[in-house]
């Protein structure tokens, strides 16, 4: 949950802090879906503005080959949601 300081502090930040911020954010999101998936798993890619369903063919060092609606696709780790 984002407090009043914490927006504050966001607020004051310039922008190289707000580009290595938002870098932090999507390297913490790539190794918690590092170790929540595995080959195998059903996972939902989450796009902007819709989930699809797929299964991991191959894990990579920061993407993954899914399989979506018979179709293989490299997405990013961030990008992949456990089902």
């Amino acid at each position: 949950m984002i407090t009043k300081n914490m927006r504050t502090e966001i607020a004051n930040m310039n922008l190289s802090e707000l580009n290595d911020l938002q870098r932090f954010i999507q390297d913490v999101k790539v190794i918690n879906a590092k170790t929540q998936l595995s080959v195998g798993d059903k996972v939902y890619v989450v796009q902007k503005t819709k989930k699809t369903l797929g299964t991991i063919l191959k894990i990579k060092l920061k993407k993954a080959i899914v399989e979506m609606h018979g179709t293989r696709y490299n997405v990013p780790m961030s990008m992949l949601e456990a089902v």
